[in-house]
């Protein structure tokens, strides 16, 4: 009895040491424990990095980082499946191309994407998306957010219309010590082309019935801030800042280009060394679908009137003035006063009417 008592005993003070010498173990891993929290760690932002596309639209979430708006889910989708779901006749392979190209059509117009290019041609203008669309098994894929911010909007819903009882706001770039860029021809500053401008938009549509504001009337610094409180103010339906462009020391750029601001999620066409976040999310976001058919009206009829280079419609999220508009707004940019060629027309008055009548037309 002693014995086996005694033996017990043992197996129990060795169990307790084994026990003690396993917990001290210094190179021992504690278990992985899996846990989903609504906090983040204190970590700079990172850029979410789509999926590439699979043969089939599955949804793949990626989580970006920390915002107060829910994470959207980055998908990459058949643009045949897409057309089918509404109803549109089946993309086609462009004839001719030097590059894969599709063509999807529906009653509105064509659009062409291309294979590995982030610009698609909507009516024969260039309109850029935030993800250059991808061939898998010969099928072409496209960025949901593409899909959802870029080709139904112009696909798939009517165009938006426009009639005096809007109120519009013009915004000339620039005034006062801003002067904005110089023209290469004769020095004279961007500020002042960018108000003649807005002055020759007003007379043409309020002799139609258009109730048209001006951020600033004369040679005014006007900040940016307060160009969006005075939107706001006068109750704008519409926003349209106007401006000219530069590529100093670069002489030989040229063209209209026309931006919006950039959809949540999605990367920008241009930064300028700007933070470039995609998960941002700014006041005139709700405003992206009709953002985008603004955009795209005025820039064919500018790109039309003008004869100058497709420069395409763009997105942006660092202009402020787009950033906190409570109605659709964009901002375009009518010429390089960098460009010898470009500047000379800029600096004629003939010219900036053509320009002026774009608008107008587009509008009405």
């Amino acid at each position: 009895m002693f014995k086996s008592a005694a033996f017990i005993f043992a197996l129990v003070l060795l169990g307790l040491l084994a026990g003690c010498t396993t917990g001290s173990r210094p190179n021992a891993a504690p278990p992985t424990v899996w846990t989903l929290t609504n906090s983040a760690p204190n970590l700079a932002p990172v850029q979410p990095v789509p999926e590439k596309p699979t043969p089939s639209p599955i949804v793949k979430p990626i989580l970006p980082a920390k915002t107060n708006l829910p994470t959207p889910a980055l998908k990459w989708t058949s643009l045949n499946r897409w057309a089918a779901d509404h109803k549109l006749a089946q993309p086609t392979r462009v004839v001719g191309s030097p590059v894969a190209s599709y063509a999807i059509t529906s009653s509105q117009g064509t659009m062409i994407v291309e294979i590995g290019s982030r610009e698609a041609m909507w009516r024969n203008v260039a309109v850029h998306l935030g993800f250059p669309p991808e061939l898998v098994d010969d099928q072409v894929f496209v960025h949901g957010l593409d899909l959802e911010k870029n080709l139904a909007p112009l696909l798939l819903t009517k165009p938006i219309r426009f009639n005096p009882e809007h109120v519009l706001v013009l915004d000339p770039g620039h005034g006062g010590n801003k002067t904005g860029t110089i023209s290469v021809r004769d020095g004279r500053p961007e500020k002042d082309f960018t108000l003649d401008w807005a002055r020759r938009i007003q007379t043409l549509l309020s002799t139609n019935g258009w109730t048209v504001w001006l951020t600033r009337t004369n040679d005014a610094d006007i900040s940016l801030s307060n160009r969006v409180s005075f939107a706001e103010t006068h109750h704008a339906d519409l926003f349209i800042s106007l401006h000219f462009n530069s590529s100093a020391p670069d002489k030989k750029q040229s063209g209209i280009e026309t931006f919006c601001l950039t959809p949540t999620g999605m990367p920008s066409t241009l930064t300028r060394g700007y933070s470039d976040l995609w998960t941002d999310h700014y006041p005139n976001n709700r405003f992206d679908n009709e953002n985008l058919q603004l955009a795209v009206r005025l820039h064919t009829a500018l790109v039309r009137a003008s004869g100058e280079e497709d420069r395409g419609v763009r997105r942006a999220r660092f202009m402020t003035v787009l950033q906190g508009e409570q109605c659709p707004a964009v901002l375009i940019e009518g010429g390089f006063l960098s460009n010898p060629h470009e500047a000379a027309k800029i600096e004629s008055a003939e010219f900036r009417q053509k320009l002026a009548e774009a608008v107008a037309d587009a509008l009405q």
